[in-house]
C-alpha cells in the first residue's frame, strides 16, 4: 500500500534544495555570529576582570613549568609558588627599573642630537632643491604651535582621565597577581570544578581537550618568549654597535613587541630605525633597517616553525584577522591576547572533533609536551606520522575498547 505523501514534506519538495541548504546553514550560521558577538561584548564590559585573568593564565603558562621542577625536587608546592612569583616580580621591577634609568642618562643626548637634526633638515630646506624661504617655515611652526594649543583641552583631559584609571590599572595588577598564584597552587582543582559543569557523558572528552588546549598555550607562550628574548638580543647588539642611544631600552622594547606576532615586533623595530635616524643619520638607519629585516626572515622561517611546531601553527591570515579583530575590539591588549586565544580554541576544537582523542584518558596528556597539543590528525598534516603508526594503532583498538566503559564509569562516579 503506497502511503501519501504529507503536505508539509510535499510543500518542502517543492522548495528547490539549494534554497533550503542555503537557509539552514544561514540561520546556523546567524546563531554562531550572535553568541560570539554577545560573548564579545561582554568580554569588553568585563575587561576590568577578563584580561587580569587572561593575562595571568599566559604568566601560568610560563610559569608553571618552573614550579613544577621546585616540586618535584622536594619544595612544598605553596614555597615553589612564592618562590617563581616573587623572582618574576623582581625580574620586572628590575628590569623596569633599568630601561627607566636608562631612558633618564640618554634623553638629554638624545634631544641634543635631534635639535641637531632638526637644524640640519631646515638648513637643507632652505638651502638645498627646495629653496623653501624662511616665511614659510615659520608658517608651518606656527601652525603646528595653534594646532597644539586648541587641542590642549583635549590634551589636558586625556593627562587626567589617564591619572584617574591609574587606580584602575594598580587594581588590576593585584587581580591578576592574585590570579597567577591561584591558578599556580590549584591549577588542577580549579579545571576539575570547571568540568563539573559539564555532562558526565562528555566529561571525559572535553578534558582532553582542555589539556590539549593548555599544552598548545605553554607550547606557544614558551616560544614567543624564546623568539622575543632573541630578536631582541640581536637588536640590541645591532645597536649597541652601530652607537645609536638608548639600546638597552629599545632591546627591551624589541621584546616586550614580539609578544604581538607580525606587528609588534615590526613597529619597534621601526622606533629604533627612527632614533638611529635621528641620532646617526640616514646611513647607520638603512643599515639597521637591514639588519632588522634579516631578524624578522630568521624569526619568521626558522625560529617560529622550530620551536612552534606543526601543532600550533596558524595560518598567517588567520593570525592576522585575530589581530586586527583584537586591536578593534581591545586595543593594543587585545592584539596581544588574540593570537593565543586562538591557538588555544584551535587546539581544543581539533581535539573534539578527532576520534583519536576519543579513547585517550585524560591523565595520559602532557600539558608540558609541544607534541600534546592536538591530537593525530590526517586531515591537519600528520598523514604521514599516522601511516608509520597504523599498525600499532590497530594492534591497540581492543585495549582502548575494552577501555572504554571503565573510563565512562570513572566519569560517571567522579564527584
Amino acid at each position: 500500500m503506497i502511503r501519501p505523501v504529507p503536505d508539509f514534506a510535499r510543500d518542502e519538495q517543492a522548495v528547490p534544495r539549494l534554497l533550503r541548504v542555503s537557509a539552514a546553514v544561514s540561520w546556523r550560521l546567524l546563531v554562531v555570529v550572535g553568541a560570539v558577538a554577545v560573548t564579545a561584548f561582554v568580554a569588553v564590559r568585563l575587561a576590568g576582570v577578563v584580561v587580569p585573568v587572561a593575562v595571568a593564565l599566559l604568566l601560568a603558562a610560563l610559569l608553571a613549568p618552573a614550579v613544577s621542577q621546585l616540586h618535584a625536587a622536594g619544595v612544598p608546592r605553596g614555597l615553589a609558588v612564592t618562590f617563581v612569583v616573587i623572582g618574576g616580580l623582581a625580574l620586572l621591577v628590575g628590569g623596569l627599573w633599568l630601561v627607566v634609568s636608562s631612558l633618564i642618562n640618554g634623553l638629554p643626548a638624545l634631544g641634543t642630537q635631534f635639535a641637531a637634526s632638526i637644524d640640519a633638515v631646515v638648513t637643507w630646506l632652505t638651502e638645498g632643491p627646495l629653496r623653501i624661504s624662511e616665511e614659510q617655515l615659520r608658517a608651518a611652526q606656527e601652525n603646528v604651535l595653534s594646532m597644539i594649543q586648541e587641542n590642549q583641552s583635549a590634551i589636558t583631559s586625556g593627562a587626567i582621565a589617564t591619572t584617574t584609571t591609574l587606580g584602575m590599572v594598580v587594581a588590576e595588577i593585584l587581580l591578576a597577581v592574585f590570579a597567577l598564584v591561584f591558578l599556580l597552587v590549584d591549577g588542577p582543582g580549579i579545571w576539575g570544578f570547571v568540568l563539573q559543569g559539564v555532562p558526565s557523558r562528555v566529561r571525559r572528552r572535553v578534558d582532553v581537550a582542555g589539556r590539549r588546549s593548555l599544552a598548545a598555550l605553554v607550547s606557544y607562550v614558551r616560544a614567543t618568549v624564546v623568539v622575543a628574548l632573541v630578536d631582541a638580543v640581536a637588536i640590541g647588539i645591532a645597536v649597541a654597535v652601530m652607537g645609536v642611544p638608548l639600546a638597552f631600552p629599545l632591546a627591551m622594547l624589541v621584546f616586550l613587541g614580539a609578544f604581538v606576532p607580525v606587528v609588534g615586533a615590526v613597529l619597534a623595530g621601526s622606533v629604533a630605525v627612527l632614533i638611529a635616524l635621528v641620532a646617526n643619520g640616514p646611513v647607520a638607519a638603512l643599515v639597521l633597517l637591514v639588519v632588522i629585516i634579516a631578524i624578522m626572515q630568521l624569526e619568521a622561517h626558522v625560529l617560529q616553525p622550530l620551536l612552534l611546531g606543526r601543532a600550533v601553527t596558524l595560518h598567517p591570515l588567520a593570525v592576522a584577522v585575530a589581530i586586527t579583530a583584537g586591536l578593534l575590539l581591545a586595543g593594543i591588549v587585545g592584539a596581544l591576547l588574540a593570537v593565543p586565544l586562538l591557538a588555544v580554541v584551535n587546539s581544543g576544537v581539533r581535539s573534539l572533533r578527532s576520534p583519536a582523542d576519543e579513547y585517550v584518558d585524560p591523565e595520559d596528556v602532557r600539558t608540558s609536551e609541544p607534541e600534546d597539543t592536538g591530537p593525530p590528525d590526517p586531515e591537519l598534516e600528520r598523514q604521514p606520522e599516522l601511516t608509520e603508526r597504523q599498525p600499532e594503532l590497530t594492534e591497540r583498538q581492543p585495549e582502548l575498547t575494552k577501555r572504554q566503559p571503565e573510563l565512562t564509569e570513572r566519569d560517571a562516579t567522579a564527584p
